[in-house]
């Protein structure tokens, strides 16, 4: 029992570590890519000298024409769509957890489904209809799809929450005069928000990062991605690495602002 204690800590290590490492070695190489320069990209063997990386790549990058107004539009994609998911995800996880109908599992594995439809099939009636509905080549038409993408996971999400908090809290709540809303809202909610977080930061990220449908429902309103793609794909190498640096920014920012929720939903303190 001693000696597989040490053996089981090296495991852990260094799964942590190989786990970082995956995570973060292609971060490092991105950053390194669009501070370095043109020069920096082809150079081999690399060098790490102080004076070889500077903001000039990512001043270049940032004063094509039109890349603020892509980002602008992204943002804001990426922020209705994280406001839908959990509008439609929090209350769709919460009855899925407190009520028991016939055909819960059916529906939990229906759920699941819509996530195995591609979007590429779906590109021109989806096109058609937003048309229609006047929200072709605006934010708004990008984040519903993107919600539509997102909202599974945020009802998954949501309802493994709300069925791990006991529902004699509510109850206990009821009978001091809460009626079930104000139960929730008082009670269930915040003790769910950690979990709530880690779905708000899955459905800014998928909006961020995604890329078919908003350059097919886009034309003259581009995401961030959609504008890259068709600006960068001709462009030098070190723009390219400038452009993907730029795209991650956000995400972990995103993340690192609601690091608090996602501590606390394992169990750790807030530092």
């Amino acid at each position: 029992m001693t000696a597989a204690h040490p053996l089981r800590r090296f495991l852990l290590l260094g799964g942590v570590t190989a786990l970082c490492a995956w995570t973060l070695i292609p971060i490092a190489l991105l950053a390194l890519g669009a501070l370095g320069g043109r020069d920096f990209v082809t150079r081999w063997p690399k060098s790490l000298s102080a004076g070889d990386f500077s903001l000039d790549t990512l001043r270049g990058f940032l004063a094509i024409d039109g890349v603020w107004a892509a980002t602008w539009v992204s943002v804001q994609a990426a922020f209705l769509c994280m406001a839908i998911a959990l509008l439609l995800g929090v209350p769709a996880g919460y009855a899925l957890a407190r009520f028991r109908f016939r055909g819960a599992g059916a529906y939990r594995v229906l759920i699941l489904m819509t996530r195995a439809f591609p979007v590429a099939i779906l590109a021109l009636p989806l096109t058609v209809g937003f048309i229609r509905l006047g929200v072709y080549d605006t934010p708004f038409g990008v984040a519903l799809l993107h919600a539509v993408l997102a909202t599974p996971f945020a009802t998954l999400v949501c309802a493994s929450l709300f069925q791990g908090i006991p529902a004699e809290l509510e109850e206990a709540a009821w009978v001091f005069g809460c009626s079930r809303f104000t139960g929730f809202v008082k009670v269930v909610l915040p003790l769910a928000l950690p979990g709530i977080a880690a779905a708000s930061i899955f459905a800014f990220v998928l909006s961020w990062n995604e890329v078919f449908a908003a350059s097919v429902l886009t034309v003259r309103h581009r995401t961030l991605t959609a504008y890259l793609l068709s600006v960068l794909s001709e462009s030098p190498l070190h723009l390219q690495f400038a452009g993907g640096l730029i795209l991650i920014v956000p995400s972990i920012l995103f993340i690192f602002l609601v690091r608090r929720r996602l501590f606390a939903m394992w169990g750790i303190g807030n530092r």
